[in-house]
């Protein structure tokens, strides 16, 4: 395909004034060219866009609702354009600042591998990494101390006003020290009761997980002796005592990996969840946000 076949910047500017002037003659001395240069670039854009965008009226045109849709694009184009422009002239390598949000689940792997990408790709770029609790990581991306969080989805009263875009699904697991007498157990869901529990605090994203699956057991009743989702404080508590611990898989990955903890092999698994990456919908354009989002799909992929 000949590159004349792509919408260019020239049918963009062309059509701004001719819409603004609803004339081709005003349009050609505004935009300093001849009045064939402008109505060939008027074709074009018409035949791209498979449909007229003005009306003809007597010796003259005016906007058709097609038009109108076309110049409400363009125009919001073209103004990011100039910010983009006005933002490379006036900043330069001037170092930029991204928040982001980071739930536990997503803190030991994959933000650290996107990070280290972006200090790659975005030299000038100053990356702020806070870690907590879901509730207080979303009210932050709320009131715009945070450009994104990245974790388990958000439950369906707080995912008003956000995006969510789903990088993978990811288990809750129940972990134990090595030796646990609970690996020797037949049913193991019904041990359960007999050992002290580490649950996840009120307000973590997987709490609603857990207490569903409880309550499947019976145990609906249950509390933890200690709440928690903090990988050094609920590992170190795991290896000294018989207390079982419920918590996302990728929290504590290294430490199955390395045999330090161990998954209970339970016969009813917990159920997944969704971990990915939660902006603002209302959110304003972010070169820096969204080339982290893009290391973080690499990360994924990786």
């Amino acid at each position: 395909m000949n590159w004349d076949d792509h919408l260019r910047l020239r049918h963009v500017r062309t059509f701004l004034e001719i819409a603004r002037f609803e004339s081709v003659s005003q349009a050609s001395d505004a935009l300093h060219i001849s009045q064939p240069a402008v109505s060939r670039s008027l074709k074009e854009l018409e035949a791209l866009c498979g449909t007229p965008l003005f009306d003809r009226v007597g010796r003259g045109i005016r906007l058709n609702a097609a038009g109108r849709m076309f110049q409400a694009h363009a125009s919001a184009a073209m103004t990011e354009l100039l910010r983009g422009k006005d933002r490379v002239a006036s900043e330069g390598a001037k170092s930029t600042r991204l928040s982001i949000g980071a739930l536990p689940t997503a803190a030991t792997e994959l933000v650290p591998q996107a990070a280290l990408s972006f200090a790659a790709e975005a030299p000038h770029a100053q990356l702020n990494i806070m870690t907590g609790p879901n509730w207080l990581l979303f009210n932050q991306l709320r009131d715009g101390q945070l450009d994104l969080v990245v974790g388990r989805m958000p439950e369906n009263d707080d995912k008003a006003g956000l995006l969510f875009e789903q990088l993978y699904l990811e288990t809750v697991v129940l972990v134990c020290r090595p030796g646990h007498p609970i690996q020797k157990a037949r049913n193991k869901e019904a041990a359960l009761a007999d050992y002290p529990l580490i649950l996840p605090p009120k307000g973590a994203v997987i709490a609603s997980t857990v207490g569903r699956y409880l309550a499947s057991l019976g145990l609906a009743e249950m509390r933890g002796a200690v709440e928690t989702v903090a990988l050094p404080i609920g590992r170190r508590i795991v290896q000294l005592s018989d207390a079982l611990w419920f918590i996302s898989r990728g929290v504590v990955a290294d430490e199955l990996a390395a045999g330090r903890l161990l998954a209970v092999d339970l016969t009813s698994p917990l159920l997944s969840g969704p971990v990915g990456i939660s902006q603002l919908q209302a959110a304003p354009v972010s070169v820096e946000r969204h080339l982290f989002v893009a290391c973080l799909r690499k990360a994924q992929r990786q």
